[in-house]
């Protein structure tokens, strides 16, 4: 009852001309930086931070947290109608939202997108209203061995739930370990892999990869497969986008296992990008059209943006209570609290109620703008799909070119997105996973340094993660996980010789 009073308090506050003025601005921003692949939430919001220094903390952090609202919906765009993410937590959505555009439904694809996000995020907001107590003790029995225990089940859903044949799952991890190993160890400070190349001592940038592997290598197989252009040829209906949203409640289950699972990857370390890719691996194993996902099935795409957005949300929850940031952006607006002379915390529920609930409200309202504008602008990105391939085919190649040099202005960049663009070629044409691939370049460093912190703190022993309830569970779990490729194999081929048996007695 007190967490409703002061939400209430926060709404009035949030609900003000200069407030929502603010939303609006930070939305469109949002929505731009989210479509500019190369940008991305984190380095928007770093950009604007600098300007909201003479402004109040309350407008100061509903601009930003506008921003990073409208670039998670914005992520989806060239996700869907250019297979290019614009944010790293949007390129679960190419799996499904691409193919389906090409088939003439870009409007659809966006609608669906937008619809499930808004829902994944009102559960986040939803969660951070009700569950900050409950949620910040959960979050302070996390060190090192329950962060890598997140991880692992992440890539333990993938070879189990993922769909494709486990070994190749397993090449695509292994490969993506190598990648995200290029650099300086931050635990020793040694360099590894840079084949004595200064430029790659930063390591390899998510972005490039990114860019490479989806936006180059589609476009390869584009060009080997169609010289033509391929215009959309379905009509731009402005219905079609609310028959889109009003279709939803059919997919109830699906969007809410994965607003749960995106709420708690959000509040785990684990983030929007792990979330998204690890509910579009479970509800590709449940769906009973799991056969069909990767060639433009609805599922395909409520899952990912749900879980997102339900992630990207609920990652202010410990940022908020803890100080310790769920997710990049989260870890950029930190910087902005300090900055306005807040620490975050459990005491800034205390100290600060303003501040704190005018966020929490103006999270409310601030979804439901960006809803409004992006559903709004619908119809004007799927135009876009009318462009001929000649013309798209160019620009898509600019606009890698581009964003891949922004991020560090590096030629080297520009060179390795090609030579990524190559193998996301050659991984589709062998018919081998991305998004393993991907995943283990997000986070595979992060995972390393959590089990290599955890074998430093108990001596090189594996009992610390057999050590509490909370991360034994989360290993068995995903030591379950591993296996169930084997347990099902076993099924099959004990049914096979039930059947054989079956078949020699009927001949008998």
């Amino acid at each position: 009852m007190e967490n409703l009073q002061a939400l209430l308090h926060g709404f009035a506050i949030a609900l003000t001309v200069q407030h929502l003025a603010l939303m609006v601005i930070g939305v469109l921003l949002g929505i731009l930086v989210g479509v500019l692949p190369g940008l991305g939430a984190p380095n928007g919001v770093s950009l604007l931070l600098p300007l909201t220094f003479g402004m109040q903390p309350v407008s100061a952090i509903i601009l930003l947290s506008s921003m990073y609202w409208g670039a998670l919906f914005g992520g989806s765009v060239t996700s869907i109608l250019f297979n290019i993410p614009g944010e790293p937590s949007s390129v679960a959505t190419t799996f499904d939202g691409y193919p389906m555009a090409r088939e003439g439904k870009p409007t659809t694809a966006l609608a669906t997108a937008f619809g499930s996000a808004a829902f994944g995020a009102l559960v986040g907001v939803i969660l951070i209203t009700f569950l900050a107590s409950w949620v910040a003790q959960v979050a302070l029995a996390f060190g090192p061995a329950e962060y890598f225990a997140v991880y692992f089940l992440a890539f333990a859903s993938f070879i189990g739930m993922g769909g494709a044949a486990p070994m190749k799952t397993v090449v695509a991890l292994a490969i993506g370990f190598a990648i995200a190993a290029i650099g300086i160890d931050t635990v020793s400070g040694s360099v590894r892999l840079t084949m004595g190349i200064d430029e790659l001592l930063k390591g390899v940038s998510f972005v490039v990869a990114v860019m490479g592997l989806f936006g180059i290598g589609e476009l390869l197989v584009a060009v080997e497969e169609e010289l033509h252009a391929r215009a959309v040829s379905s009509k731009i209906d402005w219905l079609e986008v609310f028959r889109a949203v009003g279709r939803l409640p059919k997919h109830a289950t699906a969007l809410l296992r994965s607003a749960a699972i995106g709420c708690w990857m959000g509040i785990t370390p684990g983030g929007p990008t792990a979330a998204s890719f690890m509910s579009y691996g479970i509800a590709k194993r449940f769906s009973r059209r799991g056969q069909h996902f990767g060639s433009g099935e609805v599922e395909g795409v409520i899952a990912p943006e749900t879980a997102d957005h339900a992630a990207g949300t609920s990652a202010l929850l410990p940022m908020l209570s803890l100080g310790i940031p769920g997710s990049a952006t989260a870890a950029v607006m930190m910087g902005g609290l300090m900055i306005w002379g807040l620490n975050p915390g459990p005491m800034l529920f205390v100290d600060q109620k303003d501040f704190v609930w005018g966020l929490i409200a103006s999270m409310y309202v601030g979804n439901l703008v960006a809803v409004a504008l992006v559903l709004l602008t619908v119809p004007v990105f799927a135009a876009l799909m009318r462009i001929p391939f000649v013309i798209i085919a160019p620009l898509i190649v600019i606009i890698c070119a581009v964003g891949a040099y922004s991020v560090s202005n590096s030629y080297l960049d520009v060179v390795l997105m090609l030579g990524f663009g190559v193998i996301g070629y050659l991984f589709k044409k062998l018919s081998y996973p991305l998004a393993p691939l991907v995943l283990a370049i997000v986070i595979g460093d992060k995972a390393e340094d959590a089990f290599r912190q955890s074998m430093l703190m108990s001596k090189g022993s594996l009992e610390i993660f057999f050590d509490n309830r909370l991360v034994t569970s989360l290993v068995i779990a995903g030591i379950a996980l591993l296996l169930l490729p084997l347990l099902l194999q076993i099924l099959q081929l004990l049914r096979g010789g039930a059947d054989t048996r079956d078949e020699k007695v009927k001949v008998t």
